[in-house]
């Protein structure tokens, strides 16, 4: 398609559809979500911030770098209250493994197996970071919840078989992908970059 490319600093797949359904859902045309599977392969920084915001500016500063393509990334993850905000931006290496979500999760229920249910809040949490030759933007989107004691659910990844979002009877896990992206805390973080990502398609490519 004509117009301009837009770079996801990720290869989840399941990523790259959200962020094309927020762009397709705002209206927005003449911008085309690309992730890095589909530019030249460089190598990646470790995301060795503090912060959400800190490791998803670290992607979307080296994407754009690398690319000389606006770059999108993003850093989640799940704040557990009873573990006073862990894990945090290690949640996908709490276990020790970094995207094994089993045992992650498995170790963050062992963690608060004696936590009485009505202290099991959380929030997953996502930020944003866009990067282009404007300037740098972050945004953050929470996402609040219980965590249960079992799994359930076959949808989602990461923490979202055992998280039970506010108001719902369902966990993360059990919505439909439509349903999660118009409420999770990607979605909201996303939709804070609406009107950014509007002007990235109205400018003339180079």
């Amino acid at each position: 398609m004509t117009g301009t490319r837009l770079l996801l600093a990720s290869r989840n797949a399941k990523k790259l559809r959200e962020l094309r359904q927020v762009v397709a859902d705002a209206g927005i045309v003449g911008l085309e979500v690309i992730g890095l599977d589909e530019v030249p392969a460089f190598e990646e920084l470790p995301e060795d911030a503090p912060s959400f915001e800190g490791n998803a500016l670290i992607k979307a500063r080296q994407g754009y770098e690398r690319t000389g393509l606006p770059c999108l990334a993003d850093d989640s993850g799940i704040c557990v209250d009873a573990l006073n905000g862990m894990p945090g931006v290690l949640s996908a290496r709490w276990s020790g493994r970094h995207g094994d979500d089993p045992a992650n999760t498995a170790l963050v229920l062992a963690q608060i197996s004696d936590t009485p249910d009505e202290r099991r809040g959380g929030e997953f949490v996502s930020a944003c970071a866009l990067v282009d030759g404007t300037g740098e933007r972050t945004v953050r989107g929470t996402w609040r919840g219980t965590v249960l004691r079992e799994p359930r659910g076959d949808g989602g990844f990461g923490y979202d078989p055992v998280f039970l979002p506010e108001g719902s009877d369902r966990t993360a896990a059990e919505l439909t992908a439509e349903e999660k992206n118009a409420i999770s805390h990607r979605a909201r973080a996303l939709a804070q970059l609406v009107e950014p990502l509007r002007a990235l398609a109205a400018r003339v490519p180079e």
